[in-house]
C-alpha cells in the first residue's frame, strides 16, 4: 500500500454541494425514496428466475446435452444479473429502506460464490473510495497478467494483452469460489479493514468456510448425488462461472479501464489533485445511457458515474437524476464521460487495453 490517500478538501466552486442539493431536490419534490421500488422487486423475480429455474429444470427433466449446455449458459447470465442488480444494490445499503432486507438480499452473494465481507471490503471501501488509484484499488489490479494502469510496471508479455485479456476476464467468478476468497479474507483481516463494524476473525473464517461448504453442495454434490458424472458436473460449473465472469468484468471494466478515464496518483505525502467527488469524475465513465435493455440487466452500471457519486441510491433512479449530473458537471466545467453505444466502448476498451499493453516509452 503507499501512504494514506488524502483527497483534497478544496472545491472552492461547491461543485458537490451544489449537486447534493439538486438531487436531494428531485427526490423531495417526486416524493420518492433513493431506495427500490416495484421495478427493481420485479427485476429480482426476473434475474433468480434466469439464474435458479435452469437449474431446476437441469435436475429434474432429462435433456439433452445441448438444452442442458444452454441452461449451463442461462444460469452464468443470470448469476451475473443477480449480482448486478440484487447483490450490489443491497450491499450498498440501497436495495431498500429496511436494513434486514438489504442483509437478506445481500447475502445473495453466498449462492454467487462470493462473500459480504470481502465484497464490501474490496467494492464498498478500496474501489468507491480510492477509484482508479493504483495500488488501492484492487479492481484495477489484475497482477501481472493484465496492465490497467500506466502507472503499472510493464512486462513483455502486456504487448499481447488486447488479445488474451477478453479471454481471461471469465476467470473471475471462478476464482471467487476457488482462491480469492480465502487470500482476500486473510489479507483484510491482517490489516483490519470493514465496512461498518469489523467482524471477528473467527465470525468470519466460520461464515466462510460454512457458505463455501454450502456453495459447494448445491452446485456440487446436489448434482453428483441425482446421477451427473464428475465430468458433466466440472464442465458445467465451469461454463457458468465463465459466463457470468465474462460479463461482470466487461462491464467493470466499460466504467474504469477507458481512454477517456485517468488512473491518478496522489503525491509523496499522498495527496489527490482533486476533491473525492471530482476525482470520481476523472476517473469514471458510462456507457450505452439511453439502452433500455443494457440498462435493465446490467443493474444500471451503465450509468457508472452516477453509482460512483451516489451508491446510497438503487440504480432504479439513476437514469432520472443522470440529467441532473450532467447539468451540473457542465455548468462546473468537469467532465462528465460517457459512450453513447455498448459497441463503441467495448471498441475503445480494446483500444485502451493495446495503448497500456506498449512499452511505456514507445506509447
Amino acid at each position: 500500500m503507499n501512504p494514506t490517500i488524502k483527497f483534497s478538501r478544496v472545491d472552492s466552486a461547491k461543485f458537490f454541494k451544489t449537486l447534493n442539493k439538486r438531487v436531494n431536490t428531485y427526490f423531495k419534490e417526486n416524493n420518492i425514496k433513493k431506495t427500490g421500488n416495484w421495478k427493481l422487486y420485479i427485476k429480482t423475480i426476473v434475474m433468480f428466475t434466469l439464474f435458479l429455474a435452469p437449474l431446476a429444470l437441469i435436475l429434474t427433466l432429462d435433456l439433452p446435452t445441448w438444452a442442458q449446455l444452454l441452461f449451463v449458459v442461462v444460469i452464468g447470465i443470470g448469476m451475473a444479473g443477480v449480482g448486478m442488480n440484487v447483490m450490489h444494490d443491497a450491499n450498498h445499503d440501497a436495495f431498500s429502506s429496511k436494513k434486514w432486507v438489504n442483509k437478506l438480499m445481500g447475502s445473495s452473494i453466498y449462492i454467487l460464490a462470493g462473500n459480504v465481507y470481502n465484497w464490501q471490503v474490496q467494492h464498498n471501501v478500496l474501489h468507491h473510495t480510492y477509484t482508479n488509484i493504483e495500488g488501492h484499488d484492487e479492481d484495477i489490479d489484475a497482477g501481472r497478467i493484465i496492465r490497467f494502469s500506466k502507472h503499472s510496471k510493464w512486462l513483455k508479455i502486456h504487448q499481447y494483452q488486447k488479445y488474451y485479456s477478453f479471454a481471461l476476464y471469465g476467470l473471475l467468478t471462478l476464482n471467487w469460489a476457488i482462491t480469492t476468497d480465502f487470500i482476500q479474507t486473510y489479507k483484510y483481516l491482517k490489516r483490519q479493514l470493514s465496512y461498518g463494524k469489523a467482524p471477528s476473525p473467527a465470525t468470519q473464517w466460520t461464515k466462510l468456510i460454512i457458505s463455501k461448504i454450502a456453495y459447494y453442495s448445491l452446485w456440487v454434490v446436489l448434482p453428483l448425488a441425482l446421477g451427473f458424472t464428475w465430468w458433466q458436473v466440472l464442465i458445467g460449473f465451469v461454463i457458468m462461472h465463465y459466463t457470468a465472469g465474462i460479463i461482470l468484468s466487461v462491464i467493470f471494466q466499460l466504467a474504469h479501464i477507458m481512454p477517456n478515464t485517468e488512473t491518478p496518483i496522489p503525491d509523496e505525502n499522498g495527496n489527490m489533485k482533486n476533491t473525492w467527488a471530482i476525482h470520481q469524475l476523472f476517473t469514471t465513465s458510462n456507457f450505452a445511457p439511453k439502452n433500455w435493455l443494457v440498462g435493465f440487466y446490467t443493474g444500471g452500471l451503465n450509468h457508472q458515474v452516477e453509482h460512483h457519486l451516489y451508491s446510497n441510491i438503487s440504480h432504479i433512479h439513476y437514469k432520472k437524476i443522470a440529467k441532473i449530473v450532467k447539468e451540473t458537471a457542465t455548468e462546473f466545467s468537469l467532465p462528465y464521460n460517457e459512450y453513447k453505444t455498448m459497441r463503441r466502448a467495448i471498441i475503445e476498451h480494446y483500444n485502451q487495453l493495446d495503448v497500456l499493453g506498449r512499452k511505456p516509452s514507445i506509447a
